[in-house]
């Protein structure tokens, strides 16, 4: 039956790599479970917004579930989704603000009665209309006219700074590479902490089982990580004092933050202190409208760039274009909408699906077995905190997933300046801008122009044109302002 749904032998798979596929990219994206909710929870800052960790937590298990299986079932391509890092940031440091001064003025110009509504309830409710908007973008075909307008040195581009920057934020990840306030992006030194240790273990593992063609040796790298920090955590009380108290071992991620699960079962949290919570008449005011556009933006761009950067590693692109995009679309923007209602933010396709696809993985059952995954998190949380909650041991995959997708690099036509140059300019902006979004916005505008300049104008669709003016009024007029 699965065969046959899934079109296994077709796509030169199986049961087993699907699976083994489906595992790899949930255990890469499995700490969202638990950052999403310390993010929107506030717990991350030191700052409480009102959001309730444990209902967040519920909230992203379910609406990631969602949102993945209509993807495998539906688009049929092994791609997970879940709240999007950088929309959930979004939402705490500008989206809650603002709710909360135009909360403010209202009460003080009685427009809205005191404590009736909270900022987070607003920021819900803002979400929730900006997933409305991607489910009429997509119905009508606009976003999927958007993947196809792309000429193929664009789309490799993406592939290439999607690699790039997922190498990055292993690295960040796993410590080895520091944001330094004067410096920039610094490397971290100090090569005998116990992350970075534990991290070029499952590093070196992961690559040599790579090169020696062992299945699922991404796995085996984050099982072989998973048991070296169990391992290490256990020996810190046995550790000589003069290394126990050491700066690098004392400090590190494994001493502070890593701890061995003592229970594999429990309960999931209660969503009911955030369910059907969102404010949809204050989403609406004036003054939140740029917000919707800000979440809409994000969402469209980050889904457009995983999709393509993704497919086109997978070999999925045809002809210049990409089969099922409306329904791959879909996904994102009911789960969007979904999961605000349940009480999260935007919803998008996850890089880490770059990883299952390494693994193999080609169908919606690699896809259909994250969504499960996702599910039984809810019951097995504190197995997935464990392995979720230490990024030394799942940041080696994102590494070697990295190095692979720069395969694409190849078939960039480096001839062409007029391709090149805006292709350059998409596989270093997603990276340095530390953004799909505005990494795709970059090479966007200057695609259209570049191309027109060098007399190569008739090359470009009508939409990237426009496109090209939408952004720019998007980044002068909408952005700029709200921050």
């Amino acid at each position: 039956m699965l065969d046959r749904f899934f079109q296994l032998r077709q796509n030169g798979t199986n049961v087993r790599t699907e699976t083994l596929a489906g595992l790899t990219t949930f255990l890469t994206m499995a700490y969202i479970i638990f950052v999403q909710p310390a993010v929107l929870s506030g717990t991350m800052s030191g700052e409480p917004t009102g959001l309730d960790f444990g209902a967040v937590m519920t909230a992203t298990c379910l609406s990631a579930a969602l949102a993945t299986a209509i993807m495998a079932l539906y688009a049929r391509y092994p791609i997970g989704q879940a709240p999007g890092m950088g929309e959930n940031f979004f939402f705490v440091v500008s989206a809650l603000p603002a709710a909360g001064a135009m909360i403010a003025e209202g009460v003080k110009d009685g427009s809205i009665a005191a404590g009736t509504t909270t900022p987070w309830q607003i920021a819900l409710g803002v979400v929730f209309i900006s997933g409305l908007l991607f489910i009429l973008l997509t119905l009508v075909g606009v976003r999927e006219m958007l993947i196809n307008s792309i000429s193929a040195s664009m789309r490799n581009a993406i592939a290439i700074g999607i690699g790039l920057f997922i190498a990055l934020i292993g690295m960040r990840n796993a410590g080895l590479v520091l944001v330094h306030p004067d410096a920039g992006l610094t490397m971290n030194p100090q090569f005998a902490s116990p992350d970075l240790i534990i991290f070029f273990v499952g590093l070196f593992l992961t690559a040599a089982m790579f090169a020696r063609g062992v299945r699922g040796a991404i796995v085996w790298g984050i099982l072989g990580a998973t048991v070296l920090a169990v391992a290490g955590k256990l020996a810190v009380p046995y550790m000589p004092e003069w290394m126990a108290q050491s700066t690098v071992v004392s400090e590190s991620k494994l001493v502070t933050t890593f701890a061995v699960t003592a229970e594999i079962v429990s309960a999931p949290p209660s969503l009911a202190p955030t369910f059907l919570k969102m404010d949809l008449v204050n989403a609406l005011s004036w003054s939140m409208m740029p917000f919707i556009l800000i979440f809409l933006f994000m969402d469209v761009f980050d889904t457009l760039g995983t999709l393509i950067g993704v497919s086109e590693r997978a070999g999925f692109i045809k002809d210049g274009r990409l089969p099922r995009a409306k329904e791959a679309m879909m996904s994102d923007a009911i789960g969007t909408a979904v999961g605000a209602a349940l009480g999260t933010s935007t919803v998008t396709s996850f890089i880490e699906s770059a990883a299952g696809v390494e693994q193999g993985g080609r169908t919606g059952l690699t896809a259909l077995v994250v969504a499960v995954l996702f599910l039984a998190a809810l019951f097995f949380s504190p197995l997935i905190a464990m392995v979720g909650n230490y990024p030394p041991i799942t940041a080696p995959a994102l590494v070697v997933v990295g190095s692979m997708m720069l395969r694409n690099v190849t078939k960039i036509d480096w001839d062409n300046y007029a391709e090149a140059m805006p292709s350059f300019l998409v596989m270093i902006g997603i990276p340095f801008t530390y953004s799909i979004a505005d990494g795709l916005a970059l090479g966007f505008i200057a695609y259209p122009v570049v191309k027109l300049a060098a007399g190569q104008g008739r090359d470009v669709r009508g939409l990237m044109y426009l496109l090209a003016v939408v952004m720019v009024a998007y980044f002068v007029f909408v952005r700029a302002q709200a921050g």
